[in-house]
């Protein structure tokens, strides 16, 4: 989309920005602020850990269902108006949350939560790639900038306002969740008044699901995101546990290792956008996820002095994500909803898999040397071993985009 050269069609390349980077703000919010929260929940409803985990399924459950028939919406209503469907159903979520007696209807509510935050995904990632045709990898990178400073600040902004004390009491988490959700009405109240790219425009007859799963290049995006995600996400899921079971870490030091993660993040997701327009999406992809995979082996090798590779390698994972969404925007530019449906679907089956893995790696390792090597060295082969599955996970992310490289140079489509 152009900017344009009259002053209304530049206002509205503004509001559509706006839509873009404060969603995505309100997006990590939303996803994020469930830690300090979950705690105090359990106390509340007196909840035992299978529970807890019961809840955290549905969650993904509602965001997967959510990402499966977005694309199909979007077709149906346009994207504006699943764009303001997104946000209304997280408010809702929000307002439920609030409402919440129960278990069951905190199950009910949070789960309506994340079918909004599955459809909020879908139809971001379709604006940024109709809104931003140039600089596209950049102007991606920056917008998920903005969901990795929500992810940030989220547990922060969440134990303060819990913290606070209003008539004598403390506000708790259920009116931090309306408060925090109601954050979704600003990017709302922009999205209804703007003009979203596409929508009552005539197009091309438009490919199906089943026709776009024929490309191979299609399996070669999912496999690269699925790898890059679970890399991510095992990253915040392990490190903690990882550093305080196998370098007997405490916590504070642990968590501050993660945060530096998160920083290195953050600023690979604002400053490394450019290198990935100039270079290409796929060398980028290529570069980014095998430095990632190399640090994490690296710091695994060396042992507890080489920890601070693992901060370092949110370097290298940052870009991974919003870079496939650059290249699915321009290999796909009359497709992108249905391209970014297919592939955040499957990508979401896979890093559940993907994460579910690294569990399993360790208790399985620990079971084989607890008999020959005591349990203490049983548990730092076991976590390493685990961990290490996640440099896995970044190299193999490298390696797929090789040969997504090699099928695209082929057919003389690099991008």
């Amino acid at each position: 989309m152009e900017k344009g050269s009259n002053p209304s069609s530049r206002w509205n390349f503004k509001l559509l920005i706006a839509v873009v980077f404060i969603g995505y703000l309100v997006f990590g919010f939303s996803e994020n602020i469930k830690g300090p929260a979950i705690p105090r929940m359990q106390g509340d409803f007196g909840l035992n850990e299978m529970q807890i985990g019961l809840l955290l399924a549905l969650n993904a459950l509602g965001y997967l269902l959510a990402c499966s028939f977005t694309g199909i919406l979007v077709k149906r209503i346009g994207l504006r108006a699943a764009n303001i469907i997104a946000f209304v159903t997280m408010f809702l979520g929000g307002i439920f949350i609030y409402l919440s007696i129960s278990y069951s209807t905190l199950s009910a509510a949070y789960f309506l939560m994340y079918v909004g935050n599955g459809i909020l995904e879908i139809t971001l990632g379709i604006l940024a790639a109709r809104v931003f045709t140039k600089n596209t990898g950049w102007m991606m990178n920056l917008s998920h900038f903005f969901y990795g400073l929500a992810s940030t600040v989220a547990p922060i902004f969440a134990t303060g306002l819990m913290s606070l004390t209003v008539s004598g009491r403390m506000l708790g988490w259920q009116p931090m969740y309306l408060i925090m959700l109601s954050s979704v009405l600003i990017p709302l109240i922009i999205a209804v008044v703007s003009k979203f790219p596409g929508d009552g425009a005539k197009h091309e007859e438009k490919l199906s699901v089943r026709q776009y799963s024929k490309d191979s290049a299609a399996w070669l995006i999912v496999l690269i995101l699925s790898l890059g995600v679970t890399a991510e996400l095992s990253v915040g899921g392990w490190l903690v546990n990882f550093l305080e079971q196998a370098y007997k870490w405490d916590m504070e030091r642990a968590s501050a290792m993660l945060s530096g993660f998160f920083f290195t993040f953050m600023l690979a997701r604002l400053l490394l956008g450019p290198l990935t327009d100039k270079i290409g999406f796929t060398r980028s992809l290529i570069i980014f996820s095998g430095f990632a995979g190399v640090l994490t082996i690296a710091g695994i090798v060396i042992g507890e002095k080489g920890a601070f590779l693992f901060a370092l390698a949110g370097a290298g994972i940052a870009p991974i994500y919003p870079t496939v969404m650059a290249l699915l925007s321009k290999r796909y530019p009359r497709d992108t909803d249905t391209a970014i449906s297919f592939t955040v679907t499957l990508m979401g089956i896979g890093s559940v898999i993907g994460n579910f893995l690294v569990g399993i790696i360790i208790d399985m390792i620990q079971g084989l040397f607890t008999g020959s090597h005591g349990a203490k060295e049983a548990t730092l082969i076991g976590f390493k071993a685990g961990y290490a599955f996640i440099g896995v996970c970044a190299l193999a992310c490298s390696m797929t985009s090789v040969a997504l490289y090699r099928l695209l140079k082929r057919r003389m489509e690099l991008l």
